[in-house]
């Protein structure tokens, strides 16, 4: 299976329970990537290539051709951290996608529905199985720390300044990214099952009295932690 990371220090978090490691060379300059064994949360392990694609969409849907194309992976994770939309949402969350959308695309004064770029999907779905089996894994969902729903990646932050916005236009999102859009649309070409597991590291529209940053090492070691649940009830 793929694992991509963003940043060092979210593929940090999954690296500490690599073992047999071996390190894989990777023709994009921005890019890292090593292969080893992952121990899941039941004890089983499986093997993993766990790359580091930098942020921004151009940056993973470079690396994760590359990745599909060199390794094809059976299933492709989107991990990390990420930021929560949601007004009542909580640093700590866990955000798993059950489909992705761009955003920041508007092509609406030519017929397109918010957020499609045109001539493609407004949304790029994950795995039905791979939600199936968050839902099953992952701990939360009852105490509301586990969001399923849609993540929205785009090159501008979603800050106080444009929640509001974002809030009305995509009432389904749970979460924000620079990465998890172009994953799943490279994933979905080339017919990998596909999901987005986010720790949520900050709010994008904080409440009066709510902690709003987490650090990026506890918000990816959250992600982690989901991630290997996951694998672990498939």
């Amino acid at each position: 299976m793929l694992i991509i990371c963003a940043m060092a220090e979210e593929a940090a978090a999954f690296g500490a329970l690599l073992s047999e490691v071996s390190e894989v060379p990777v023709p994009l300059s921005s890019a890292s990537a090593k292969r080893g064994v992952l121990s899941l949360a039941d004890g089983r392990s499986v093997e993993a290539l766990l790359l580091t694609s930098n942020i921004g969409l151009v940056a993973a849907a470079s690396a994760a051709t590359w990745a599909i194309g060199e390794f094809s992976p059976s299933v492709v994770i989107s991990a990390g951290t990420g930021g929560g939309l949601p007004a009542d949402i909580s640093v700590g969350d866990i955000a798993v996608a059950e489909s992705c959308t761009y955003g920041t695309a508007d092509a609406t004064e030519f017929g397109y529905e918010r957020g499609q770029v045109p001539r493609q999907p407004v949304r790029f779905e994950s795995s039905p199985q791979l939600v199936e089996a968050a839902l099953a894994g992952i701990p939360g969902a009852s105490a509301g720390a586990l969001r399923v729903g849609r993540i929205l990646s785009g090159d501008t932050f979603v800050t106080a300044r444009n929640v509001a916005d974002m809030r009305e236009a995509f009432p389904d999102a749970v979460a924000t990214d620079m990465e998890s859009c172009a994953i799943a649309q490279t994933a979905g070409a080339f017919g990998v099952p596909f999901i987005s597991v986010r720790g949520i590291s900050d709010l994008c529209g904080p409440q009066a009295g709510q902690d709003f940053h987490m650090g990026v090492d506890e918000a990816a070691a959250r992600s982690r932690d989901a991630v290997v649940a996951l694998l672990a009830a498939l």
